[in-house]
Order: structure tokens, then C-alpha cells, then sequence
């Protein structure tokens, strides 16, 4: 299978949630240091479920998939079933993991960039931006 197949320049075109939102509740920005591929995604919750989802995604195709995969099904998702995709995809690509479980299933697209560790980190940036939004919200009491 080729590193770029159909599927993954199917999914870097339909990105879904393409855009930023007005007034997120809050925001991250991440970059590869590695290719310069930056991700932003912005928020909405409730509490710690996500109700809005916005993200520019500045990324290789291999990047812009993940984001298409993860803005899909982000929306109604709390910040365990997050964090456990992102986990997940990470032990598939650096450790031989198996596909991630639904929701991200879509995910095993990128199962031959396992060979690749110089794309690793433009895959994980839609994970990694949407938990570090989480990550910078203020819990109140």
C-alpha cells in the first residue's frame, strides 16, 4: 500500500470542521518542529464533552488526514475518549499497536506511515491540539 493512497488524499481534501470557530470556549495551536505542520483547533464543551469544533490545518496530507479522521468524530466525545484515540494511534504507529478503536477506527488509513517516523509527529497534531485545549481551560470551583 502506497504511503499516499486514495483514501488518505480523499480524507486531507474533506476536511471536516475547516474552520475556526467565533467564540470558542478554548484554543490550541500545535507544531511539528520536525516539518513546520501547524494545527489550531478551538472548542466548545460542556463541561468536559465537546459541543463545537473548529481547526485550521496547515499540514502534509498524512496530517490533514488525521485531522479530517478526529474532526468527524470529536463532536459529542469527552476527554478520556480523546485522550485513548490519541494513545492509541500512537502505539499503532511507534509500537506496532493495533487500529484504534471506534470512533477513530478511520485511523488505521494510516497504519503504512508506521514506517515513517518523520510524519509521526504531523499525524499526532490534531490529537495533541485538541487536548492541549483541554489542557488549557480553567477549572473553576
Amino acid at each position: 500500500m502506497k504511503l499516499y493512497s486514495q483514501r488518505i488524499l480523499a480524507l486531507a481534501a474533506e476536511l471536516p470542521h475547516a474552520t475556526r470557530l467565533d467564540a470558542p470556549d478554548v484554543s490550541c495551536k500545535k507544531r511539528s518542529p520536525l516539518c513546520g505542520s501547524t494545527v489550531t483547533v478551538d472548542l466548545m464543551l460542556d463541561g468536559d464533552r465537546v459541543t463545537g469544533f473548529g481547526q485550521d490545518v496547515k499540514a502534509c496530507a498524512l496530517g490533514q488526514a488525521a485531522a479530517s479522521v478526529v474532526g468527524a468524530q470529536v463532536i459529542g466525545l469527552d476527554h478520556a475518549s480523546i485522550a485513548k484515540g490519541r494513545d492509541q494511534l500512537h502505539a499503532m504507529l511507534t509500537s506496532g499497536g493495533p487500529v484504534p478503536d471506534a470512533p477513530f477506527d478511520g485511523l488505521e488509513v494510516l497504519a503504512p506511515a508506521r514506517d515513517y517516523k518523520n510524519r509521526h509527529a504531523s499525524i499526532m497534531l490534531a490529537f495533541d491540539a485538541t487536548l492541549g485545549a483541554f489542557n488549557d481551560v480553567k477549572i473553576t470551583s
